[in-house]
C-alpha cells in the first residue's frame, strides 16, 4: 500500500512540473521548443534575443522577438512565465 501511495505522489508530481509555465529567462532552446506553438526556429530566437538584449521583464517582451506577434502571445501567455510567480503581497 505505501509504494501505491509513493508512486500516485510521485505521478501527481510529475504531471504538475509538466503543466507548470516555462520562464523565458531561464529556459532552454529544448526546453521552450516542447511550448506547443514554439518550434525550434522561435525557440532559437528567443534564446538569441536574451543572449543580446537582457532577461525578459515581461511576456509581452516577446513581441520584439521576430515571428511573435499579439496573437500568438495571447496563446501562449498562459504557457510562459518571466521569473516565476509573482511573490504575494504582505497583509497589512
Amino acid at each position: 500500500m505505501k509504494h501505491l501511495i509513493a508512486l500516485i505522489t510521485g505521478l501527481l508530481a510529475a504531471i504538475a512540473v509538466a503543466y507548470a509555465a516555462v520562464d523565458l529567462n531561464s529556459a532552454s532552446v529544448a526546453q521552450l521548443d516542447g511550448v506547443k506553438g514554439i518550434g525550434p526556429g522561435k525557440a532559437k530566437a528567443i534564446v538569441e534575443y536574451r543572449e543580446k538584449n537582457g532577461p525578459f521583464k515581461s511576456v509581452d517582451d516577446l513581441k520584439n522577438v521576430k515571428g511573435f506577434g499579439d496573437k500568438s502571445i495571447a496563446k501562449l501567455r498562459g504557457e510562459l512565465t518571466v521569473g516565476g510567480a509573482a511573490p504575494a503581497k504582505a497583509a497589512k
